[in-house]
């Protein structure tokens, strides 16, 4: 539950002093920087823009493109591109006829750049104008140079041209860009535009190779949308196809002759090389996009970028400080364990991000009052100030005392507590005990978020951390879930989606509202919420409720003198408590609410059904059961808990109780056996009526002869299965020589059967051994004779005065008897 003892916001006195302290120490760590640098940019607003600024919590991603400057008269047709190494294997240049182009002056150079681009160079402070507009029909048709290969290129039409994307002009590299080679195929095969271009040469657009991968031999595209069964430039599948290829190539490739000095390179390594001589010889240029554009503000207007003079940042490029981060994400636990390579793959690309604004609400940056600390830069060791907030607010400390002093003796342990009394006024047994509750709570055990914030927040999180404090109070694990879902959408206050708490927990109750979210999705899983569910939890709590009221007043049950289906369901309780434990402790919640909502439901069902018990004693032996079993289900639904703990009578609160700890005494192998063995035959005979639907008076049941027993248990100790071998081993053994024609036959009908049987059940069927299936499905006579009036006869398969017209007894297996219904 919340301790709103320790409540505060980030914009109150006492945090900004927390914040200062935190500033400061990374500044005098050089963990902050000043300069130049792009960041995601509200034009409206005039601020930058990070995850929570944005509708849908999008943090901007932010690419920098290779801008190469093609040869075209006294101008340069730019294009921008993330992949400077395939430029060996351009044919030609892409242009959207129904766009506009314009040729801006920039640099003592003349660009040619889609007018809708053009915003993008005045936001990164270059000097520009516009001074000619340019039709997308009039460059069609028209010849361009490759700088780096001096090769004659012309300018194609496109459909799929963006003329927001990079600079709405695109290299064409169709062996290595499915777009690029189903556009050449789409205008090649298209005669209405041939005739339109008749000035195109579409000799000049044959696939050029330049990387090899040891999938594709040659021109990889084609046989991409080939596989895919592309027909079109506008087919969706292009942007998998795309995807899919990019990311084959960059971590598999290599260079092939064509390029040169650049050959056999690793395609990672040529990339940057590449870019780097473009650079050096003024053939390209570089341009910051958002990736995953558009992202909007929550003012409502697009993003963009915005190169940055004299910003501060945070240095998440610092190579010594990234070891330290790396090192505390493999030193710590991370659930699930497979998130771990996402935090290592972001502490690796994380450069320096923009940590103050110019206006807004925050903590004023401690040596430049000119700068705000921007909302996600005040946020991420906030949990140590927690620890210590409640303290600060009963006692009334001054703000003003909190200085460098009294943070570095708490967090730090810096200091004499003689000299920070004496500094900041504050009573040395105040400062003692504000020290250890800092102390008691750190390091911090386990840290809570959405796997959204692994490549912003949660990281920060870690190098934060790992820059301040000393290492054994670095965090001790994170726990990373997904999203909350309405209707399959992330909900999100910007989205308008979201349920408010407390209208919810009015209209339905917080137990159903926890429980629908948490049986919703595993951690990972995006939980999609279902008021379905919702309700469907309400009414399962209210039927629990309901019968707790029967059962409160029994008298306590002696779980040692339990009878054969109380023992059954006291073994599965403690096969529950043990399976849900091991669950809770992998943090797999959902898989533990499963066992004890819903098998223990089932169980329920089944016990209701099979037990003699009279109402007194029934209801003795329910109290046990769930006096267990809402102390399971007390961290899920703890208000209909605490609720239903006193209406038994206890007088201390449940939250006291300890979870139920697995008692292996309880378990009853045998009776867990004998009662899968009689469950298995009434849903085979159930399910034999459903395919006939005749009305039967008379049943007959077979089980398997002592023979199969034994190839049955010898085959369950085997460690590797192998049918040949076991058919050859039974019919060696001169004991079964007289059922040699059946035994190929029941060998690979068992083979098939135990290979799907998971190892806890082949375990408990060693563990019991044989079992005589005739005396433990006796108790079907009674309860088919007194459910529905049905003679219920049993024989073994080798019994001398069997009745058996279809000869159905050839068929049983062990735990599997024959049946015959007439």
């Amino acid at each position: 539950s919340i301790d709103w003892r320790r409540e505060f916001t980030t914009i109150d006195e006492e945090y900004s002093k927390f914040i200062e302290w935190q500033f400061k120490k990374l500044n005098s760590g050089g963990f902050i920087t000043r300069g130049s640098h792009p960041v995601g940019w509200c034009p409206k607003d005039g601020n930058p823009v990070g995850q929570h600024d944005t509708l849908g919590d999008v943090e901007p991603e932010i690419g920098e493109y290779t801008v190469i400057k093609f040869n075209f008269g006294d101008s340069k047709l730019v294009t921008a591109t993330l992949r400077p190494e395939t430029i060996f294997g351009v044919t030609n240049i892409w242009i959207h006829p129904e766009i506009e182009y314009v040729k801006i002056s920039l640099n003592n150079e003349k660009w040619i750049v889609s007018r809708d681009s053009m915003f993008k160079f005045e936001h990164l402070i270059i000097d520009n104008s516009s001074t000619e507009i340019i039709s997308g029909n009039s460059l069609i048709g028209k010849w361009t140079e490759n700088p780096f290969t001096q090769m004659k290129i012309q300018l194609l039409p496109a459909s799929f041209v963006d003329s927001k994307n990079g600079t709405g002009l695109v290299m064409s590299v169709p062996s290595h860009a499915p777009y690029d080679y189903q556009a050449i195929v789409d205008f090649i095969q298209d005669s209405n535009l041939l005739s339109k271009y008749p000035d195109i040469d579409t000799n000049n657009l044959a696939p050029i190779d330049v990387i090899k991968t040891e999938k594709y031999a040659n021109t990889p595209t084609k046989q991409l949308i080939s596989d895919r069964n592309i027909k079109n430039q506008d087919d969706p599948q292009l942007v998998d196809a795309t995807k899919e290829l990019y990311t084959l190539e960059f971590n598999s490739g290599k260079m092939l002759v064509i390029a040169g000095d650049y050959s056999n390179l690793p395609v990672k390594q040529a990339k940057e090389k590449v870019k780097t001589d473009l650079l050096k010889l003024g053939l390209a240029s570089t341009l910051h996009e958002i990736l995953n554009s558009p992202v909007i503000c929550r003012c409502g207007t697009e993003c963009i970028i915005k190169m940055f003079e004299n910003q501060w940042f945070i240095d998440y490029g610092n190579l010594d400080w990234k070891k330290d981060a790396h090192f505390s994400i493999n030193s710590m636990s991370i659930i699930p364990p497979d998130i771990k390579v996402e935090f290592h793959n972001t502490v690796d690309w994380l450069h320096q991000k923009a940590c103050a604004r110019g206006s807004g609400m925050g903590t004023v940056l401690p040596w430049d009052s000119n700068w705000i600390i921007e909302s996600l830069s005040d946020s991420v060791i906030y949990m140590a100030y927690y620890t210590i907030s409640r303290l600060i607010k009963e006692r009334n400390l001054n703000p003003s005392n909190l200085s460098e002093e009294f943070f570095d003796y708490v967090f730090l342990g810096v200091g004499t507590i003689e000299s920070v009394s004496e500094q900041t006024k504050i009573d040395k047994s105040l400062l003692a005990e504000i020290r250890n509750e800092f102390l008691y709570f750190y390091p911090l055990d386990s840290r809570h978020s959405g796997r959204d914030l692994v490549p912003n927040h949660l990281t920060f999180f870690v190098f934060n951390h790992s820059a301040i404090f000393p290492n054994n109070l670095w965090p001790k694990q994170i726990v990373v879930n997904g999203s909350v879902l309405m209707d399959g959408k992330k909900m999100s206050k910007s989205f308008g989606n979201i349920i408010p708490l407390r209208q919810a927990v009015k209209t339905y109750g917080a137990d159903p509202i926890r429980l629908g979210i948490m049986s919703a999705a595993e951690l990972l899983q995006d939980a999609d919420f279902s008021l379905e569910m919702v309700k469907s939890f309400n009414e399962r709590l209210n039927k629990m409720y309901n019968l707790i009221k029967e059962i409160k007043n029994a008298s306590n049950y002696d779980v040692t003198q339990s009878d054969s289906i109380e023992k059954w369901l006291v073994s599965r309780l403690q096969r529950i408590i043990k399976v849900s434990s091991d669950s809770m402790d992998k943090l797999r919640v959902r898989e533990s609410l499963h066992n004890i909502v819903y098998l223990l439901d089932i169980d329920l069902q089944w016990y209701n059904r099979r037990t003699t018990l009279s109402t007194d004693d029934k209801n003795s032996f329910l109290k046990y059961f769930f006096e267990t079993r809402i102390k399971l289900l007390a961290p899920f639904a703890p208000f209909f808990c605490e609720e239903a703990w006193e209406m038994f009578g206890h007088e201390d609160s449940i939250t006291l109780q300890n979870w139920p700890t697995f008692d292996e005494t309880l378990i009853d192998e045998s009776v867990e056996l004998s009662e899968e063995l009689i469950k298995n035959t009434i849903e085979d005979i159930n399910n034999i009526l459903k395919v006939t639907k005749i009305q039967i008076q008379r049943i007959s049941i077979y089980v398997p002869a002592s023979w199969k027993w034994n190839i049955f248990l010898f085959a369950l100790k085997q460690e590797q299965l192998n049918l040949k071998e076991l058919i050859e081993n039974s019919l060696s053994n001169p004991e079964y020589s007289e059922f040699k024609k059946n035994i190929p036959k029941f060998c690979q009908n068992l083979f098939k059967e135990l290979s799907a049987m998971d190892s806890d059940s082949k375990s408990r069927i060693l563990c019991v051994g044989f079992i005589n299936e005739i005396e433990i499905l006796k108790e079907l006579q009674s309860f088919y004779k007194t459910h529905n009036d049905i003679q219920v006869d049993l024989y073994s398969e080798d019994d001398s005065k069997i009745y058996d017209p279809k000869n159905r007894s050839i068929y049983s297996r062990p735990m599997r008897p024959a049946i015959f219904l007439e």
